[in-house]
């Protein structure tokens, strides 16, 4: 175990509509939280994690990235000082030491990153070393996206890591082994087979929450984002989550919370709500 490390890895903040990122609670609520600006959008993070493994270096989705053109990136107010490249750097590393790069699915806020456009203007994966992992299904929910999700599967996020022979495609097992430490989950209301990587570290176990849930403000289970394709199939997943997490103690690891990068969670009068936030290098 002593030879696994973990840093956070921050690719950035964005902007999206407060009102579908919690669904039916009214803003009179959730802004109590989350904050809107003027145009009703609230700032997200767009936190990646690093998990260095033996020889490996796996990264945990990569944001936006940079190539998609300005009139797609002025709809999500792209904003703070952090970039993928820099938070990489901040650590020791740089593009080309990963090993791994782990999607929890593709919607383009979680795997923009992982294709840069060169100046003649092909497509190549912007981690030329690295082995990219999706699955079966999701991968072909995202190559044949529906009406309402195909604004956030965008080909150029997708089609050139597969072109590139570089795309794994795990078996949809709940609970599979992805490496001695890490074994992935899989949760199918926000879109279909997103997965969510457990990790074992020191006796504890962290779990990467991608979208399953987005910030502690989306912690009460009718909290659910107008995002997600089976709201309901959510609900329950959320619900059951919740409870194990509470039991085991886990520590959630907080992919868009504009500033909680992880929390624990307990029971009270009013249902399972946060118990502490911390930063992950606070377990370090």
């Amino acid at each position: 175990m002593s030879d696994m490390k973990l840093f956070t890895v921050n690719a950035g903040f964005f902007k999206l509509d407060g009102g579908a990122m919690f669904g039916v609670v009214p803003k009179s609520i959730w802004q109590k939280t989350n904050p809107a600006d003027e145009n009703n959008l609230c700032n997200w993070a767009m936190r990646c994690l690093l998990i260095q493994e033996g020889d490996r270096k796996i990264l945990i989705d990569n944001g936006i990235g940079n190539k998609q053109e300005e009139r797609f990136l002025k709809h999500y107010y792209l904003n703070g000082d952090d970039s993928l490249d820099k938070s990489l750097a901040k650590h020791g590393f740089t593009k080309d030491d990963i090993t791994d790069v782990f999607l929890t699915h593709l919607h383009f806020d979680h795997c923009g990153g992982s294709v840069e456009k060169l100046e003649d203007g092909s497509l190549v994966p912007a981690f030329k070393n690295a082995t990219y992992w999706s699955n079966i299904a999701h991968w072909e929910w995202a190559i044949h996206p529906n009406d309402r999700e195909k604004a956030s599967f965008l080909k150029e996020n997708i089609l050139p890591i597969q072109q590139s022979g570089k795309l794994k495609l795990i078996e949809i097992l709940d609970g599979i082994a992805f490496t001695d430490h890490i074994k992935i989950r899989f949760a199918f209301g926000h879109t279909d087979a997103m997965m969510l990587p457990q990790i074992r570290y020191k006796e504890k176990t962290i779990i990467f929450m991608a979208d399953l849930l987005p910030s502690i403000g989306h912690i009460p289970l009718p909290y659910v984002m107008s995002y997600d394709m089976f709201p309901l199939k959510t609900l329950n997943e959320k619900k059951k989550f919740l409870t194990e997490a509470v039991e085991n103690n886990y520590i959630l690891y907080l992919e868009h919370d504009p500033e909680n990068e992880c929390c624990t969670l307990q029971e009270t009068e009013k249902g399972i709500r946060v118990k502490d936030t911390f930063k992950l290098s606070a377990i370090l």
